[in-house]
């Protein structure tokens, strides 16, 4: 099995609440999980929903 369907597997297991518009974020955290990176600059808060994510609002 490939890494990210690895990666993509352990995140949807994890996180129950994937639906909608969040599969679009899941699919920007799954690629950032799998190369390692864990701090975003964005504005849309529904990347405090990943665990393994640093969110940081650039406008603060």
């Amino acid at each position: 099995m490939s890494e990210i369907v690895e990666v993509a597997s352990e995140v949807i297991r994890e996180l129950s609440f994937l639906y909608g518009h969040l599969l679009y974020d899941a699919h920007t955290a799954i690629l950032m999980k799998e190369h390692g990176i864990k701090r975003i600059y964005t504005r849309d808060v529904d990347f405090h929903r990943f665990p393994f994510l640093e969110p940081v609002d650039p406008s603060i």
